[in-house]
């Protein structure tokens, strides 16, 4: 085989629709656009959500405030974070204090990443099992 003689698959390859070119067609006269209205000139259409100069419907509504239910306010802190710390308690204002946590965070993680050597207890914060269990290897603990 050369790649002159590569040709389609049989069917893969349509001719394209030639509309306005005669009854004969099928999409002669209107081309398939019927007769009048907007969408029957050339130039005539309309963006999404347009109404025919009704006030559309995302006007019409009152705008609402909401709280989105896909950010829970979640945060993590890494055994390194701790580390770092050097706090022997720490909770959620410590956390907050130092700048390891969002000021809207409700939901804090501690995961096992980095070591920990010194002893931390903490206190309304969760831990994975990895990092609750380096957390008790270095003789702190998890309330």
């Amino acid at each position: 085989m050369e790649l002159n003689n590569i040709t389609h698959a049989p069917g893969a390859k349509h001719a394209k629709r030639r509309v306005g070119r005669g009854i004969g067609s099928g999409l002669g006269k209107t081309a398939g656009r019927g007769h009048k209205g907007q969408k029957s000139r050339s130039g005539g259409y309309h963006k999404v959500g347009f109404e025919g100069g009704q006030m559309p419907l995302q006007r019409r509504l009152p705008k609402r405030g909401f709280k989105s239910t896909t950010l829970k306010y979640n945060d993590e802190v890494t055994l390194a974070d701790l580390q770092q710390l050097g706090a022997a308690e720490v909770d959620m204002l410590t956390l907050k204090a130092a700048g390891l946590v969002a000021s809207i965070a409700r939901v804090v993680k501690v995961v096992k990443t980095g070591e920990l050597t010194t002893a931390v207890k903490l206190n309304g914060i969760g831990a994975t099992a990895g990092a609750k269990a380096a957390i008790e290897a270095a003789g702190g603990s998890v309330a």
